[in-house]
């Protein structure tokens, strides 16, 4: 597949091509989304770009920006028969990549290329790393061999450590379940949409809007609090060791950190696949493409207001917000600042 046989991924394909035009592609790349099938395609066809022998190009002598999908490296990329492109998959019995198979591949990776342009390591479900592999793919994620570039696959990014988040580029590619996914987040979404909607208010809008959004967060950690903690043992039994007790507790909060964290995620995903519809209103794509139909007043009311470069520039602070949440930030100082840079 090229580039142009993903219809329903134009705000991700957008900016890799343009990274690819200006020649600024990065050296290692997070690709989330719903469907692994999705991200595999796309990480193929961004090897197979950086590879062709006669690609699509920015200008007569420009950069490759997609893939010609015939010739023999294209090929061989389509077989997974490619030298130097490197997929790495869950292979042992538990369902993780081993320290084994991060090895392998750094050696690979560390080699000059046998016959392509660029080598390229591809890691299909990335969260399933155990501790071991990624702390020694680190400081190759961090800092990777000249004409090389990694990719990361996953659908359940927020399993992955923040030493990984940190070091990619990523980039959320929207699957076919992905309305019906947050469609039970939509009539909170509305009404956030409603007051950026509506255009009144000025920076006071924007406070109703953290505020609209930190009481969501506040209710979802209570609902996941409430629920897990009515699982835990501690709640099972009284007279308890107190080395078990602490373990136990320990375990808890763990738990209701990790699944705050993966639900806040979710919601906050939601909030950009929303701007991606308002993007997508101002490059007058389809409507049939959008994410939310059933908030599509709101959206014509926003894309209505700001310019194309705008609208590009409110994915990019969500996916900002959304890498600064994985590390240790103050949470409702980022969620402050990233809203202030959403253009309204």
């Amino acid at each position: 597949m090229s580039f142009g046989e993903f219809p329903d991924q134009v705000m991700p394909v957008q900016l890799l091509q343009r990274s690819l035009a200006r020649g600024r592609l990065g050296h290692a790349y997070l690709f989330t989304g719903a469907q692994m099938g999705v991200l595999e395609a796309m990480a193929g066809t961004l090897a197979k770009t950086v590879n062709c022998a006669s690609p699509t190009r920015a200008s007569a002598n420009g950069p490759a920006v997609d893939c010609c999908d015939q010739c023999a490296s294209c090929r061989k990329i389509n077989s997974a028969n490619h030298a130097d492109i490197q997929w790495v998959r869950p292979e042992s019995k538990s369902r993780v990549v081993t320290i084994e198979q991060i090895r392998e591949l750094l050696q690979t990776v560390h080699l000059k290329p046998t016959e392509a342009a660029c080598k390229v390591g591809i890691i299909v479900a990335a969260d399933r790393l155990n501790v071991q592999a990624a702390n020694a793919f680190l400081k190759t994620l961090e800092e990777p061999p000249a004409k090389s570039i990694l990719i990361l696959l996953s659908t359940e990014p927020q399993r992955l450590l923040e030493t990984i988040l940190s070091r990619c580029l990523r980039l959320n590619f929207a699957g076919e379940g992905a309305a019906q996914y947050y469609e039970h987040e939509e009539a909170w979404l509305k009404i956030f949409a409603d007051i950026v909607g509506d255009g009144k208010g000025g920076l006071l809008r924007r406070y109703r809007l953290l505020d609209v959004v930190l009481r969501r967060l506040g209710e979802l950690k209570a609902g996941i609090e409430q629920t897990l903690t009515a699982r835990s043992p501690l709640e099972r039994f009284d007279d308890l060791e107190p080395k078990l007790r602490e373990k136990w507790e320990d375990e808890l909060a763990a738990a209701i950190e990790a699944d705050y964290r993966r639900q806040r995620g979710e919601l906050l995903l939601g909030i950009q696949l929303w701007l991606r519809d308002v993007w997508l209103q101002v490059v007058r794509a389809p409507a049939e493409v959008a994410t939310f139909p059933n908030l599509s007043q709101a959206t014509r009311a926003v894309a209505g207001r700001i310019a194309r470069r705008e609208a590009t520039k409110n994915l990019r602070a969500l996916d900002e917000l959304l890498r600064l949440l994985n590390s240790n930030v103050q949470e409702a100082l980022a969620l402050e600042v990233g809203l202030l840079k959403v253009h309204l």
